[in-house]
């Protein structure tokens, strides 16, 4: 079968360029070549149209309310699969076997302790700073402490580099939530699993004995499944486009760290519990129900619909199950904000106007909700959302690292402005 191509008329030229398909989803124009055969580059605003790489880790349909890691369905990963099989699976692109989980595991486990000198670092920063912005600091201040596994030529100098961000961002991330609320750090310990180790490093304290709840570390490892990666997103787009640029690995996690913060990413669930906030009791969700609908009003309802996925958010699904068995385990029965959160979700579900508009709950209203009920302020909501997207991330950089077809990336623009001109001393300007 010949090449498929896609051919472009611009004034009296025309330009053939190859159609190239993927295992599944759209098809995609090879446009490369463009401006050296046109003199022209494409116009695409958040490149929401143009596919930035090839790559064979997670897939994405927006309209069938489809993901796929590896293409393995999420809801099986969540249900049946734990967060570091899950790793594996993203890394390496299979599941393991019992003994390559178990060596992974170990390999893990063992590295989630961070430099001593590293804890120096924290007591650098405002008492009351966000914790996003300690961890933006200290993520990218593994490369001072980690100079053995910086070299991205190296294979075996990615591995290490990989394994001590996915171990040791749990670690980083509890400390910077006991420096916010002012405890001593917890030490990770090496008998827990990933899930519970980070819970017992957030929540314990060294004057009694605390044991994690096993429901509510099932729901944190389910949510960080969740999380794990979501395709070209901004945050990921920004981990690989610094790592084009050759820069180490940490380095990289650390800017999409700062892309994750923006309120229209990550900052999303924190966003809908603000919501909830304003709302303030469940009598006045009517009048924010109305304001919704009005077209001339700026209010939004944050944690309703989602930019990509059309149909109902396949992560939100796992994520309300996950949810009301916390809610049920915990025994919550007075939160107002909970309350406001649930008599949403009954409306959102039924209500015409959300289910014609698909403004579905979506995973940030959910694990917004799920958080808050774990014990979490709502300032490390995204910090959590980090921790869980590490992995995302990492392999993500390793398979751009890896392609060799991969370039330094440099979108094009259109310009606007002046055109040339020439230079006016200071006395002769009007």
């Amino acid at each position: 079968m010949a090449d498929k191509t896609a051919e472009l008329h611009a004034g009296e030229s025309n330009h053939a360029f190859k159609v190239m398909d993927g295992t599944i989803g759209p098809s995609v124009i090879d446009i490369s070549a463009l401006y050296k055969e046109s003199g022209m580059f494409t116009y695409d605003p958040g490149f929401t149209s143009t596919a930035s790489c090839e790559s064979k880790i997670t897939y994405i349909d927006g309209d069938e309310g489809t993901l796929l890691y590896r293409g393995y369905p999420i809801d099986q990963l969540a249900n049946h699969g734990d967060f570091l099989e899950t790793c594996y699976l993203l890394l390496y692109g299979e599941l393991p076997t019992k003994a390559e989980k178990d060596d992974f595991v170990h390999r893990v486990t063992y590295h989630t302790m961070i430099h001593e000198q590293m804890s120096r670092f924290f007591a650098g920063f405002r008492r009351d700073a966000h914790p996003m912005a300690i961890m933006v600091g200290t993520v990218g201040a593994l490369s001072a402490f980690y100079h053995d596994s910086t070299d991205i030529t190296d294979p075996h100098q990615r591995m290490i580099a990989s394994l001590r961000m996915i171990a040791k961002m749990p670690t980083i991330a509890a400390m910077a939530y006991k420096y916010h609320i002012g405890q001593p750090f917890v030490y990770p310990r090496n008998d827990l699993d990933y899930s519970t180790n980070f819970l017992r490093m957030c929540f314990s304290v060294p004057c009694e004995e605390y044991n994690v709840n096993p429901v509510l570390s099932r729901a944190m490892d389910r949510i960080f499944i969740l999380h794990a990666d979501h395709e070209q997103n901004a945050s990921t787009s920004t981990v690989r486009l610094a790592g084009s640029s050759g820069a180490n690995p940490f380095a990289c996690i650390a800017a999409g760290i700062a892309c994750l913060w923006g309120p229209a990413h990550g900052g999303a669930n924190e966003a809908a519990l603000n919501m909830l906030s304003e709302i303030g009791s469940v009598d006045r969700i009517p009048e924010y129900v109305a304001r919704a609908k009005d077209k001339n009003d700026p209010f939004r309802l944050m944690g309703f619909g989602h930019r990509v996925y059309k149909n109902y958010d396949p992560r939100a699904k796992i994520m309300q199950t996950t949810c009301h068995e916390v809610l049920g385990e915990l025994g919550i029965k007075d939160d107002p904000l909970l309350d406001i959160a649930m008599e949403l979700e009954k409306i959102a579900l039924n209500d015409e106007y959300f289910v014609e508009k698909k403004l579905y709950p979506n995973i940030d209203f959910y694990s917004g909700i799920t958080l808050r009920a774990l014990g979490f302020p709502t300032n490390m909501f995204t910090v959590l959302f980090a921790l869980a997207r590490t992995v995302g991330w990492i392999a993500q950089w390793k398979e751009m690292v890896e392609d060799p077809s991969q370039r330094i990336g440099r979108p094009r623009q259109l310009y606007t402005g002046a055109p040339q001109r020439d230079y006016t001393p200071i006395d002769q300007r009007r």
